[in-house]
């Protein structure tokens, strides 16, 4: 427990915030021309690419909702671990909520190739669900993994399909590249947000017990 809790000050609270303050700068520059022009080159780039457009489907909201209801029924038979179905939730579901109310606040109207799609742009919610539903997949899979091996490969593919998800959507023409962006930057960010506040309470329950045993004992 020591060492995860050591894992989440390393690592998690600064890339966390590094992507936190990335979301904004991102909010304050995509207007730009310079990021318009970064936009246009990333559609021309990947713009009809009909593989990378397939990877859409993965950031679906039945196949998020799929693999989030798998996973908090696992943990509730398997585990027994409520804490970890609300982490479950609150990431996802949440995270769906919050990608919605950022659409609504800053109404950034999609490209000029939508495919019949009428709700806002900014931020890409395939980027930023995708990555909560798929980074929480792999925190529980990774838990009890022993093999330093297993869970740099699990952590991996979990990045490299969400990237492929957000990218996808530059290739379909729904999003811009910078919504893909701060889909990332948002998802991530709140990813940590619900990862430090798991560690901290399964640190606190920890704590209670031992504290509670020893007056046994005493």
């Amino acid at each position: 427990m020591r060492k995860r809790v050591r894992n989440i000050k390393n690592f998690f609270y600064p890339l966390g915030m590094a992507t936190l303050i990335g979301f904004f700068a991102i909010l304050i520059t995509f207007p730009s021309v310079q990021f318009r022009k970064i936009d246009i080159a990333a559609f021309e780039f990947l713009g009809g690419n009909a593989f990378v457009d397939s990877l859409s489907l993965l950031g679906e909201q039945w196949v998020i909702m799929t693999v989030s209801v798998a996973l908090i029924v696992y943990l509730w038979v398997h585990r027994k671990n409520y804490r970890g179905m609300l982490f479950v939730f609150l990431a996802a579901g949440v995270g769906n909520i919050l990608n919605q109310l950022l659409k609504r606040i800053y109404d950034r109207e999609r490209p000029d190739f939508p495919h019949g799609l009428e709700s806002f742009s900014f931020p890409s919610g395939h980027a930023m669900v995708g990555l909560l539903y798929l980074f929480t997949a792999a925190y529980f899979i990774t838990e009890h993994l022993g093999s330093k091996l297993a869970k740099w490969l699990v952590w991996t593919a979990a990045a490299a399909l969400a990237c492929g998800i957000g990218l996808s959507r530059i290739a379909g023409g729904e999003h811009y590249f910078s919504d893909v962006l701060a889909g990332w930057c948002a998802g991530y960010s709140w990813f940590v947000a619900v990862a430090v506040w798991y560690e901290m309470r399964e640190r606190f329950y920890r704590e209670h017990l031992q504290k509670q045993a020893k007056r046994t004992t005493g």
